[in-house]
């Protein structure tokens, strides 16, 4: 495999000269912007062989390397070596930005090649003004997988599907109607939508074109005369066609999107999202656009009580087949049966797949014991998955979609005997979850504001992780979504009533072991003083943390009482839904915690 690394960007070097390219940048995205992305534009992976879901290839005729952020760095440097691509650890100091980067290595009259089907408008328009300034020009039509690549995989044709309003909890002619009326503030007559999650909330449409995101390959023209669907023909059913039509929704072929928009009258003003639409894209539309915000984002980001409902609904369920599933590998443990990281992600997708509702996985199991735990987007693959042995942690992050909600969850478990230094680390971590989840905060409070609350135990000891704290998370949609954000840098929004957010702080020792806890919040009323009003979070997710894993002695009587609660809820909720043995279990797993 590291041989056809190095032919390909020896070849990706042949095809930048016949083509007047000093320098190469080859984003992991999609036309469509996504972080998750189906497999025909996964171009970045096949040309560096690096699989991981974030980090641009920057090639020049000599130099190589992959931009990866803290997630990814050790995956980065294990799966690059050997290729001659390098690895820019994204996020230090002394790390240059790839713009910044090309600037110092190309002369000016020298360029810089692009797909700008794959740069959003935002980006393409700061990458020229950046190079601009230096000399260097820009390429936007550079695209050397469509020649080198030759056994690509094809556009996705699964079928759509419509997800039904007694799921979604509204129609899509209101939806329309609320996204065309915030347009119109906006100072727009229609708007185009991209992301391909908008587009199936819009719609109340799903498929399977991207692995773990029920998501269909489309882009989508809304109008008050009429809206668009762009999508492959044979990805639409009869049922789906008359759907569509009935909300006034008619289809044309997808690669006719920006014929479309070009052909449009002058006088038509369209909002787009400068960061979720492509620069090529939107080049068709030009005078025409309107450059907003996404009317969509915060739509579909505040769940209503329908989709609250289901949520926890399928978190029962979702527990039900966690302890069924750790009972399974604690077992397997127990018993000296032979039991690998790749058989944890199968068990659990065993016991998900039982359950009613259950659709597909909501991303890729993580499943990482001992040292891998400290790679943060860990992926066994049969090279890598190791024996689960009785002596250090385990750490699983899995996550299924159900018809009625997206889980994801983080758990890390001892499978033996601990250390001091194990058990400070996870209550500490923990210490950071409790005080996220217990937060009582003003309405108008951003994601920034509340992340220190997860880290200032760790931040005390010396100790930090560098990943964000929380991630909102769709409705039988992508795990990943926003508009909010709890990260140490900056965002915009606040936490509004209905947004389903991640709470995950973690702690990573370098070969020796990881610890993450995540549980999803809800953002619900708390209060309405004189000093205004204030919000709180309810937690969604159903499942024990290690009781054997706490050090009560850096802990509160409120933390300690926050844990106990919360496995109370735990037990409340589960235990009607298991058998016997099970319920034994979860009673166990859920005792007491005391000093």
């Amino acid at each position: 495999m590291k041989q056809d690394i190095v032919a390909r960007i020896s070849a990706l070097r042949d095809a930048m000269r016949g083509a007047g390219v000093n320098a190469v940048i080859i984003p992991q995205t999609d036309p469509h912007q996504g972080e998750y992305i189906a497999d025909h534009w996964q171009v970045r992976r096949w040309f560096s062989g690096f699989t991981g879901s974030a980090g641009a290839l920057v090639a020049t005729l000599d130099k190589a390397f992959v931009w990866a952020d803290s997630r990814y760095w050790l995956q980065a440097a294990a799966q690059l070596e050997g290729t001659g691509i390098g690895v820019m650890e994204e996020g230090k100091p002394e790390v240059p930005a790839i713009t910044q980067w090309l600037c110092s290595e190309l002369k000016p009259g020298e360029k810089v090649g692009i797909d700008g089907m794959v740069f959003s408008l935002d980006a393409t328009e700061s990458l020229e003004k950046e190079l601009a300034a230096k000399g260097i020009g820009l390429t936007v039509d550079f695209t050397p997988a469509d020649t080198l690549w030759t056994d690509r995989p094809a556009m996705p044709l699964d079928k759509i599907f419509v997800h039904d309003e007694k799921y979604a909890g509204e129609s899509s002619s209101s939806k329309i109607a609320k996204v065309l009326a915030d347009a119109k503030s906006q100072g727009a007559d229609a708007a185009f939508i991209s992301d391909l999650a908008e587009v199936a909330w819009t719609l109340n449409i799903r498929s399977r074109d991207v692995e773990s995101n029920p998501v269909a390959t489309a882009f989508l023209y809304l109008s008050p005369v009429g809206s668009t669907l762009f999508v492959e023909a044979r990805k639409l059913t009869p049922e789906v066609s008359a759907y569509l039509e009935s909300n006034s929704v008619t289809t044309a072929p997808y690669d006719s999107v920006k014929e479309f928009l070009g052909a449009l009258p002058a006088t038509t003003k369209v909002l787009i999202n400068g960061a979720q639409n492509a620069g090529a894209v939107a080049a068709a539309l030009g005078s025409r656009i309107v450059r907003g915000t996404s009317p969509v984002a915060m739509l579909k980001g505040c769940k209503n009580e329908v989709q609250v409902q289901g949520v926890r609904d399928a978190m029962v369920r979702d527990g039900v087949a966690l302890v069924y599933s750790f009972m399974e590998i604690e077992d397997a443990i127990a018993t000296g049966k032979k039991i690998t990281e790749l058989d944890v992600a199968d068990i659990l997708t065993k016991h998900r797949s039982a359950q009613p509702l259950y659709f597909d996985q909501s991303f890729d199991t993580i499943a990482g014991f001992g040292p891998h735990g400290a790679i943060v987007h860990y992926s066994a693959t049969p090279a890598t998955s190791v024996e689960l042995k009785p002596d250090n942690l385990l750490l699983v992050d899995s996550g299924a979609n159900y018809l009625d909600g997206t889980t994801d969850i983080t758990r890390t478990i001892t499978l033996g005997n601990t250390t001091p230094q194990q058990r400070r680390d996870f209550t500490l971590v923990m210490k950071g979850h409790i005080a996220l989840a217990s937060a009582v905060y003003p309405e108008g409070t951003r994601g920034g504001q509340l992340d220190t609350l997860a880290r200032i135990n760790l931040w005390k000891e010396g100790l930090s992780y560098l990943h964000g704290t929380g991630h909102g998370v769709g409705h039988f949609l992508n795990v990943h979504e926003g508009p909010q954000r709890i990260h140490i840098t900056e965002n915009p929004n606040a936490m509004r009533p209905g947004m389903i957010t991640s709470d995950e702080p973690g702690l990573y020792r370098s070969g020796e072991y990881g610890i993450r806890c995540e549980n999803l919040i809800l953002t619900v009323p708390a209060m309405t003083t004189e000093f205004g009003r204030f919000l709180k979070f309810e937690v969604l997710t159903l499942f024990p943390f290690d009781l054997k894993l706490f050090d009560t002695e850096i802990m509160t009587d409120n933390e300690i009482e926050w844990v106990n609660n919360y496995h109370a809820t735990v037990r409340e909720r589960l235990l009607p839904a298991l058998e016997p043995e099970a319920q034994q279990w979860l009673k166990t797993k859920t005792a007491t915690l005391s000093r």
